[in-house]
C-alpha cells in the first residue's frame, strides 16, 4: 500500500532511493524491472534523454524522487515521467503533436519531441521565464537538441492553463502540476482521438487520463494517486516564497 511521503511535493510511490544508481541507463533498467517502463519505445527515449541534464547541479540525478528546481516548482520523479510516457505512447507517434504544460526543466518536452520526431511538433509551456530559459539550455545539451534547432520542439513563456493555441490541436497533452479542475482550454485543444494526462485535486490528487473520442465526447478515468505542486498563476506560485 502507498504511504504518504514526508514532503508534500512527492508522489505517493517511490521505487528506490539513495545515490546507488550511477547512470541514466541503470535508472531506466530499474524502471523496467519494476514494470513501470513496459515498451521498447519508452525505454529507448528515456535512455536517450539523460535526466542528469535536467536536474539542478549537485543532486543525484537518478534517484526516484521529485526534485525542487526553484520558483516553487519541481521536476517529477523518474517513475512519474515513465508512467506518463507509457500512458501517452500511442499518442506520441511520429508526426503527431504534443503539448507539455508546466514544462519546468524541459525533460518531458524533450522526450515528447524525440517520440514525435522531426515531422511532429512538441511544445512546452511554462509561466516562469527563468525556467523557460534554463530548459532551453538543458535541451541544447540533450539528444533533442537537433529538434530544437529545427523548430519541431519549442518552449514558450505562457499560462499553461490556456494551453498553446498556435500549434493546436494536440494528439497528446501532459500537465505537470495539479489542477483544481481540468482547464477547458486544454480540453478544447485536445485533438479528437487524443489523450491528456493531468493530475487533478487539492490535498488529495489523482492522475486522470482524459480521452477525446473521434466524435468529440470525453472519457475520463483515474490512473493513480499522486502529489504534485499546484497548477496556478505565476503570481500565486512566486507569492509562496
Amino acid at each position: 500500500m502507498d504511504e504518504l511521503p514526508p514532503h508534500p511535493f512527492l508522489t505517493l510511490k517511490r521505487f528506490w532511493s539513495g545515490s546507488g544508481i550511477g547512470t541514466n541507463k541503470e535508472m531506466v533498467e530499474n524502471l523496467q524491472s519494476y514494470g513501470v517502463v513496459r515498451s521498447k519505445k519508452v525505454s529507448e527515449v528515456m535512455e536517450s534523454v539523460d535526466r542528469a541534464f535536467f536536474v539542478p547541479d549537485g543532486v543525484p540525478p537518478y534517484v526516484d524522487t521529485p526534485l525542487p528546481i526553484g520558483y516553487n516548482a519541481t521536476i517529477s520523479a523518474p517513475h512519474m515521467h515513465a508512467t506518463c510516457l507509457q500512458l501517452l505512447e500511442k499518442h506520441l507517434q511520429p508526426g503527431m503533436r504534443a503539448l507539455d504544460v508546466g514544462s519546468g526543466t524541459g525533460y518531458l518536452t524533450a522526450c515528447f519531441a524525440l517520440m514525435v520526431g522531426p515531422e511532429g511538433r512538441a511544445v512546452g509551456v511554462e509561466h516562469i521565464p527563468e525556467l523557460v530559459a534554463s530548459s532551453i539550455k538543458n535541451i541544447e545539451k540533450s539528444a533533442a537538441a537537433p529538434l530544437l534547432k529545427k523548430g519541431s520542439l519549442s518552449v514558450h513563456v505562457g499560462d499553461g492553463r490556456q494551453g498553446w493555441a498556435e500549434c493546436a490541436p494536440y494528439d497528446a497533452i501532459h500537465v505537470g502540476a495539479a489542477a483544481a479542475e481540468i482547464p477547458p482550454a486544454l480540453i478544447d485543444q485536445l485533438k479528437p482521438g487524443g489523450r491528456m494526462v493531468i493530475p487533478v485535486g487539492n490535498i488529495f490528487q489523482d492522475l486522470k487520463v482524459v480521452d477525446k473520442d473521434t466524435d468529440g465526447s470525453i472519457n475520463i478515468h483515474d490512473e493513480t494517486s499522486v502529489r504534485y505542486v499546484p497548477l496556478t498563476s505565476r503570481e500565486a506560485q512566486l507569492g509562496d516564497n
